[in-house]
C-alpha cells in the first residue's frame, strides 16, 4: 500500500478518526454542492482549537455542526422569503447535511428527534425547490411502510432499469438520491432510495430496527418497486453502501427477482467480531473508533451494547454468499480505515455468481476511503457504467 496521507482534507482530524470519519462522509456530497469545503474548513479550525482547550468531544461535534446548519439555515428562510428559491434550496441543502451530521453523537431520545426533524425540514425544503422530480414514497412493510425516495431517469427507456439502494448505518436516503440517484438518472436508471429497518427516518420515525434476515426488506422493496409502471422488473439493481455491504448481498442470496448487486463498500465478514474490536477501541479511546458508544444497540434496537454484541452474531453472509447467483460487483479503497480491505476480497471470492467483478481504488487514483468518500464521483461513475455494462 502507498504511504498514507496526513492532515489532508481527507484526514481532517488526524488523531480523531472518529472526526475525521464523520467529515469525510459529509465533505463527500461536495460535488453535488450539497456541503460546502469552505464552511466545513473554518469550522473544522474551530473545533480543533475547543479540543486542544479540553472541551468534550461529543459537545464541541454537535454545537459547531448544528450552529452552522443553524445560520445556512436563517439564510435560507431569508431567501424564501425574498422569493429567491433557487438560493433557499441550495442554502436548505447544506444545512440539512449539517443537521444530520450535528445529530450523529447525540443519544437516541426526544433531542436527537428534534435535530433530526430539523434536518428532515430542511432536506426537504431543499429538494422542493431543487428537485420537485424526487418523489416522497412509503414502501410496505410489515405493519407499517418504510420512507423512500423515487427518482425517475429523464429520458429513459419505457421500463427501465432501476436500483434500489439501502444506506450504511450512519447515512440516509436523502444523502443517497443526491449522490447516487442523480448521476444514476443521468444514465437513463431509476433509483428507489430507501430508508431501510435500522435507517434514517425509518429508525427515527417509523421504530424499524435493522435485523439480521434483511431480505425481508429486500423482497418488501422489490414487491413495490417493480410494480411501477416505468420500471423493468426483469432489470432491478439492489444496491447497499457501508453497512449496506452486508444488507444488499443478504438480499440477493434470497432473492432471486433482483437482476444484480453492488456492494458499495464491502461490510465486514465477522460482524460480530468487528464490533467486539470496535468496544474495545471505545473503552481504550473514543477518538480511534469511527462509531459511538450507543450506535450499533440503536440501530438493532437492543437493550444494551453487550446484547447488541450477541446479536451481532446472526449478522453473517457465512454458508450464504454461495447462493448468490447474479451478477455481483464489490467496491472498496484500499486505505478503508472502516472495513479492511480483505473483507471485500473474502466477500468476492465467496461470492457463487459466474459474473462477479472487485474493483479495488487505490490512493493514487483516488476513491481509496470508505465507500469513496474521498471521490465518491469516481465510485458511483464506475456503479453506473458497470449497471450499463451488466445488466
Amino acid at each position: 500500500m502507498s504511504e498514507q496521507r496526513c492532515g489532508s482534507w481527507v484526514e481532517h482530524f488526524p488523531d480523531n478518526l472518529r472526526w475525521t470519519n464523520a467529515t469525510q462522509i459529509v465533505k463527500g456530497m461536495a460535488p453535488w454542492a450539497a456541503v460546502s469545503l469552505a464552511e466545513i474548513d473554518l469550522m473544522g479550525e474551530r473545533m480543533k482549537a475547543r479540543a486542544r482547550a479540553g472541551e468534550d468531544n461529543d459537545k464541541i461535534w454537535h454545537e459547531e455542526w448544528t450552529g452552522l446548519a443553524a445560520r445556512v439555515e436563517k439564510i435560507a428562510d431569508e431567501a424564501a422569503a425574498k422569493g429567491h428559491q433557487i438560493t433557499a434550496g441550495n442554502n436548505y441543502m447544506r444545512a440539512g447535511n449539517y443537521y444530520y451530521s450535528g445529530e450523529r453523537f447525540v443519544p437516541p431520545g426526544e433531542e436527537k428527534l428534534r435535530w433530526y426533524r430539523k434536518a428532515l425540514r430542511c432536506y426537504h425544503a431543499a429538494f422542493e425547490r431543487l428537485y420537485p422530480q424526487i418523489e416522497k414514497v412509503d414502501v410496505p412493510y410489515e405493519n407499517g411502510a418504510l420512507a423512500g425516495y423515487f427518482l425517475k431517469a429523464p429520458n429513459a427507456e419505457p421500463k427501465a432499469r432501476t436500483v434500489v439502494l439501502f444506506n450504511g448505518m450512519d447515512n440516509c436516503k436523502e444523502m443517497s438520491v443526491i449522490f447516487a440517484g442523480l448521476e444514476l438518472a443521468k444514465r437513463g436508471i431509476h433509483t428507489l432510495a430507501i430508508d431501510g429497518p435500522g435507517q434514517g427516518e425509518s429508525l427515527r420515525l417509523r421504530n424499524f430496527h435493522s435485523r439480521p434476515d434483511y431480505e425481508v426488506a429486500g423482497t418488501a422493496a422489490y414487491d413495490y418497486i417493480s410494480k411501477r409502471p416505468e420500471v423493468d422488473p426483469k432489470r432491478v439493481v439492489v444496491m447497499g453502501y457501508s453497512f449496506g455491504g452486508y444488507l444488499a448481498p443478504r438480499v440477493v442470496a434470497f432473492e432471486k427477482r433482483y437482476a444484480g448487486c453492488v456492494a458499495f463498500g464491502a461490510m465486514q465478514w465477522d460482524l460480530h467480531g468487528w464490533q467486539a474490536e470496535i468496544k474495545r477501541l471505545l473503552a481504550t479511546d473514543p477518538k480511534t473508533s469511527f462509531s459511538s458508544t450507543f450506535q450499533f444497540r440503536w440501530v438493532l434496537g437492543a437493550p444494551d451494547n453487550d446484547t447488541a454484541l450477541e446479536w451481532a452474531k446472526k449478522f453473517t453472509l457465512e454458508g450464504i454468499s454461495q447462493n448468490i447467483t447474479c451478477p455481483f460487483l464489490v467496491l472498496h479503497g484500499e486505505n478503508d480505515r472502516i472495513v479492511p480491505l480483505h473483507e471485500a476480497k473474502t466477500l468476492y471470492e465467496r461470492v457463487g455468481s459466474k459474473n462477479k467483478h472487485l474493483k479495488i481504488f487505490t490512493i493514487e487514483e483516488g476513491g481509496s476511503e470508505h465507500c469513496q468518500v474521498d471521490h465518491r464521483q469516481k465510485g458511483v461513475d464506475y456503479i453506473g457504467d458497470w449497471i450499463l455494462d451488466n445488466i
